[in-house]
């Protein structure tokens, strides 16, 4: 399974041609009042994105996309920079920064996992990554300085009971710090918060060992159907409280990250639940995409025919 927390690599190359060139990929589509405009989560483009960030942006906005979500950087911080100058710079290529992920716990990579690496194939290095249990105020504060909407911890240690009710803690005073800074604080899932841990669901925990007021969340729709969850059906048990969506699709027989469109993710089933949901924005993701950049003119194309 691809896991944001296990640094996924991005091997994709920078082949877009005129695929972004073309004029009704440029066109914005979700103009309903129902349905935000698409945005990208950018750890899409992993490796990209540090190599060119300005240069990034400026293909992201050409595709039609019109916000977007960071999250972990080679250059470590926000791409290399400050809130303040990320901002600016996504600003100035007619982007919106909504939202940012941060880890819920310090990163460990699993035993015996590989090293990761670049396109290139070599090993490459992440700066220490700061997370909610040892810098929860140092993040929101960056997140307020960036003048982003959402802070989302995506992902917390899930092998046992004690481990999931510790995070839940770390959440509820990161979430009293965000919101004192006016910021809202989400959680994002894989597919294992829907698996049965010492007797307990941990998403259940999460959704019940939280108040609304403190804890929202961002369902990722492909992990969720991944692992069996019905999106509707928690739209329904829980009103107002995904206000962030990741919109992934999987093939169908490696179930693994493919384009919006060419897995089997009843995109549209879901989309119909997007009042009842409390949809604010969502994020297009494709984890480890082979081309980024044409995947996610794809996906963008894709979405626009299935929202038609």
């Amino acid at each position: 399974m691809l896991k944001r927390r296990d640094f996924l690599r991005n091997s994709g190359a920078m082949a877009i041609g005129g695929l972004l060139m073309k004029k009704n990929i440029a066109d914005s589509f979700f103009t309903g009042a129902e349905i935000p405009p698409a945005g990208l989560q950018l750890y899409t483009l992993f490796n990209l994105m540090d190599e060119d960030v300005a240069g990034s942006l400026k293909k992201i906005a050409a595709i039609g996309y019109k916000e977007i979500e960071s999250a972990f950087s080679r250059k470590g911080g926000y791409y290399g920079m400050s809130p303040k100058e990320f901002a600016a710079l996504v600003k100035n290529s007619g982007l919106s920064w909504q939202s940012h992920h941060v880890l819920g716990a310090p990163f460990r990579r699993p035993a015996g996992a590989r090293p990761m690496t670049g396109p290139d194939g070599k090993p490459i290095s992440i700066p220490l990554v700061k997370n909610l249990k040892e810098n929860a105020q140092q993040l929101v504060d960056e997140a307020a300085e960036g003048g982003v909407h959402y802070l989302v911890c995506a992902s917390i240690p899930l092998g046992k009971a004690d481990e999931i009710k510790a995070a839940i803690e770390i959440l509820n005073k990161t979430g009293e710090a965000a919101k004192k800074a006016g910021i809202t604080l989400a959680y994002h899932n894989h597919t294992h918060e829907f698996d049965t841990v010492d007797g307990l669901i941990p998403y259940e925990m999460l959704l019940t060992q939280t108040s609304p007021d403190i804890l929202k969340f961002e369902l990722d729709l492909g992990w969720a159907t991944k692992a069996g969850a019905d999106p509707l059906e928690l739209f329904k048990k829980n009103p107002g409280r995904f206000p962030l969506w990741h919109v992934k699709d999987l093939d169908k027989d490696t179930k693994q990250p493919t384009e919006v469109g060419n897995g089997y993710v009843d995109f549209k089933r879901i989309f119909s639940g997007s009042e009842t949901a409390g949809l604010k924005h969502f994020f297009v993701e494709q984890d480890g995409a082979p081309k980024p950049f044409e995947n996610i003119a794809t996906s963008y194309n894709n979405l626009k025919k299935i929202l038609a």
